[in-house]
């Protein structure tokens, strides 16, 4: 099999896992994925298997992103979801309302300013934020215009709240749930995510790894 197709990821594996499994059971060397979905987080990976198809991936990246989203209130996380170390918020909690919570959203649609988590692939002189995040090193990181196109408030039971969300590239939930929470005055970090659409690719359309085997 060759050609640009979308792979379901499950939770715990990271997206270079995938890209090697997926070497072994096709046999194809020339292999990418377009928008890395970290080990914690399930759904749609778009994947390009062959040469002709890996120089097409570059137009995936800049699609349209979904993801449904669960963010925790009350707490912080290094690495601003559920695998870093938690601190609580510093200060009195004032637990927010479903009508605050909704009004907060709107707050983060459109163009807006974000600041990517340290503990992020990004490269700081060569090398990955994470990397320098993990030996204890201070991480500065640019902040970055992106774009939200649309956040549904789903559900909220304090302290959980699921959305979905909409987005251009380059934004990072992990730093939308961090924003969310500390705009509440509440702090948040995010505790499940699953991106069910990349442009065309939809969830529902997505392959296991185990079934391109199948295809040779």
């Amino acid at each position: 099999m060759k050609g640009i197709i979308a792979v379901y990821k499950p939770k715990g594996p990271t997206s270079h896992d995938i890209i090697d499994q997926i070497r072994k059971v096709t046999g194809e060397r020339k292999v990418g994925h377009a928008g890395t979905l970290d080990p914690l987080a399930s759904g749609v990976l778009v994947v390009a298997i062959g040469r002709e198809a890996t120089r097409r991936l570059s137009l995936e990246v800049k699609k349209e992103k979904e993801y449904l989203a669960e963010i925790k209130f009350g707490l912080n996380s290094i690495t601003d979801d559920e695998e870093g170390e938690k601190t609580i918020w510093p200060q009195p909690l004032n637990i927010p309302d479903k009508k605050l919570v909704k009004e907060t959203l709107l707050l983060f649609v459109g163009e807006i300013t974000q600041m990517p988590p340290a503990y992020s692939a990004l490269k700081i002189k060569g090398t990955s934020a994470y990397k320098l995040a993990r030996k204890g090193l201070e991480v500065k990181l640019a902040e970055r215009q992106v774009t939200i196109k649309q956040i549904e408030f789903l559900d909220y039971t304090w302290p959980l709240l699921k959305i979905k969300v909409v987005c251009g590239p380059g934004v990072y939930i992990r730093a939308l749930a961090r924003d969310i929470g500390n705009k509440l005055g509440v702090g948040g970090y995010l505790t499940a995510l699953e991106r069910t659409r990349v442009g065309d690719f939809k969830i529902e359309e997505a392959i296991k790894v185990e079934q391109l085997g199948k295809d040779k």
